[in-house]
């Protein structure tokens, strides 16, 4: 069943293994945070240090897997219409709300938005990392220089996950301004049962 994240908010949902996960971005330049957990070992959680390590890149796109903490494969993207996404920045908080926007009001953001909706799973906040930031363009120059542009993604594109063991996932519609070209849109997502092989 098509499910939608309302605009700077997010939810968490339980997959099992060989389940896929798709996230669609139903209006186009929206960023989709995503996290995941053991669902049966909440002390192993995605890893973007093991991820850019193992996959030897900082780009991920078909064919890319995304490992735990443990150096387990949690997810593969089968499916990709974008394939342009971040996995070195981590989500937007009420601090980087601080930092980056010091003249607006301060929201949640998806750490505080994830955070709650895992809260339903009693994980606790310090176990909310860096997130596999779905859809973002983020641009690394030839000096290092970090850039978040507008994504490339357009309406009705979508990336498809699909869970390589049990796991509690929470997704987000992005809040922070810049990831997403200054305009606050919703993300849909679905999850669909194993491919038959």
């Amino acid at each position: 069943m098509l499910q939608t994240i309302q605009p700077r908010s997010g939810t968490a949902f339980t997959m099992k293994k060989g389940e896929r996960l798709k996230v669609i971005d139903p209006e186009g330049e929206q960023v989709a945070d995503l996290y995941a957990f053991n669902e049966h070992d909440k002390n192993e959680f995605i890893s973007s240090g093991r991820s850019l390590d193992y996959n030897e890149s900082i780009q991920f796109k078909k064919g890319s897997l995304l490992y735990s903490n443990q150096s387990n494969v949690m997810l593969e993207i089968i499916e990709d219409t974008v394939e342009d996404h971040d996995f070195l920045l981590t989500p937007c908080s009420v601090d980087t709300f601080k930092h980056f926007y010091p003249n607006e009001e301060p929201v949640p953001g998806c750490h505080g938005n994830l955070v709650a909706a895992f809260s339903e799973f009693d994980i606790p906040e310090h176990h909310v990392c860096t997130t596999f930031n779905t859809f973002m363009n983020v641009e690394v120059d030839a000096k290092g220089k970090i850039s978040v542009l507008p994504p490339k993604s357009n309406a009705g594109d979508y990336t498809i996950f699909e869970a390589k063991m049990d796991l509690i996932v929470g997704l987000t519609a992005c809040s922070a301004g810049e990831s997403n070209n200054f305009r606050y849109k919703p993300i849909q997502f679905e999850i669909l049962p194993a491919a038959n092989i």
